[in-house]
C-alpha cells in the first residue's frame, strides 16, 4: 500500500462532515489554501485503535487555524474527536496515522480570503515508521540546511501551518540529493532549531538539552518526552544549542508524532551512538502510547 500515490488507495476520508470513498474526496483547483498556503493540518497516531493525545491535537488544530486568521466554524473539537475515530473505525484501522487539514476553500481568489470557507478533512492510514526501518537501529543522518526557521516575526512558528512545510520540504530535498536522511534546519540567528518535521534532543553527560521553541513548532511528542525524561530522572534543559556544540555530543534523537523517537546517527561529519538515554526513552514512550 505504501507504494501507491495518495490519490489512488482504498478506504475512506472524511470530508467537510461527510464520510466518502478515498478517491473521490477532491477540492478546487482553485481553492484559495493551494494558491496562498491557506492551510494547517495535524498528525495524530493511534496504537491499537487508541488514538494517542487526540484532544491536544484538536485544540493545536483549531490554534493554528487561529493563528493564521482561519477560523474552523462548522465544526466543534468534539466533532472533529468524533470523526477522528469514526476515519479510523471505517478504514478498519488499529495501528495507524491520522492527518487532519483545514484549508481555504475557492469561494474567493487573491490575497485577501474573507469569503473563503474554511474547509476540513481527516484521513487515515497505515503507515508503521516516518523514517527507513533499516536505519534506525543505527540512527539517521542529518545535513545542516542551507535554509533556515524564520523568526516568530516573520511567520506564525506555533502554527503547523502548511506554509511553514515549505521550507522543510527544500531542506529535506537538499539533504536526500547529498546522500542524507534528513535535514538539521537552523533558525534565523543560527541556533539549532529542529529536523524538517522533528524536535530534536541533544545529550551530553547524560544531561538532555532541546532548543527553546520560539522559531520552531513546540511538538506535542517533544513535550511528552521531555516529561518522560523528567520522569525517568534526567536532567531536562531548554536551551539555545548552537551547532558546534553537536560535534560532542554523546547521542542525539528526534521526536515527532511520526518520527515517535528517532536516534540520529550522522549530522554532518559527525557521528553517534544510539546510546543508552536515547533507548531508554524510546522504550518508555513505546511503553506509554501502548506500542511495547
Amino acid at each position: 500500500m505504501s507504494a501507491l500515490p495518495f490519490d489512488q488507495r482504498d478506504g475512506y476520508i472524511w470530508l467537510d462532515g461527510e464520510m466518502v470513498e478515498w478517491k473521490s474526496a477532491h477540492i478546487h483547483v482553485l481553492s484559495h489554501g493551494l494558491h496562498y498556503g491557506g492551510s494547517v493540518f495535524e498528525g495524530v497516531r493511534a496504537y491499537s485503535g487508541n488514538i494517542f493525545k487526540l484532544e491536544e491535537h484538536t485544540t493545536r488544530f483549531f490554534r493554528s487555524a487561529k493563528l493564521i486568521d482561519m477560523e474552523i466554524t462548522d465544526y466543534s473539537a468534539d466533532e472533529i474527536n468524533q470523526a477522528c475515530k469514526d476515519v479510523l473505525s471505517k478504514n478498519n484501522i488499529s495501528d495507524g496515522y491520522l492527518r487532519p487539514v483545514a484549508w481555504r476553500g475557492p469561494e474567493e481568489m487573491g490575497i485577501g480570503s474573507k469569503n473563503c470557507k474554511t474547509h476540513v478533512a481527516i484521513a487515515a492510514w497505515e503507515w508503521p515508521s516516518y523514517f527507513p526501518p533499516e536505519v534506525l537501529e543505527k540512527g539517521i543522518s542529518l545535513k545542516t540546511a542551507t535554509w533556515r526557521r524564520p523568526s516568530g516575526e516573520t511567520m506564525p512558528v506555533e502554527s503547523k501551518a502548511g506554509c511553514l512545510y515549505a521550507i522543510g520540504t527544500m531542506a529535506k530535498h537538499e539533504a536526500s540529493k547529498a546522500g542524507f536522511t534528513d535535514a538539521l534546519m537552523l533558525d534565523y540567528r543560527g541556533y539549532v532549531a529542529e529536523a524538517t518535521g522533528a524536535n530534536i534532543f541533544v545529550i551530553k553527560n547524560g544531561k538532555i538539552a532541546t532548543p527553546i521553541p520560539d522559531a520552531s513548532l513546540n511538538g506535542i511528542t517533544r513535550q511528552t518526552v521531555m516529561q518522560l525524561a523528567k520522569d525517568h530522572g534526567y536532567e531536562m534543559i531548554e536551551r539555545v544549542i548552537m551547532p558546534e556544540e553537536l560535534a560532542d555530543a554523546d547521542e542525539i534523537f528526534l521526536t515527532g508524532t511520526a518520527a515517535e523517537i528517532t536516534a540520529v546517527g550522522q549530522i554532518d561529519g559527525n557521528t553517534y551512538k544510539v546510546g543508552d538515554v536515547t533507548r531508554t526513552l524510546r522504550s518508555a514512550y513505546e511503553k506509554l502510547v501502548g506500542k511495547a
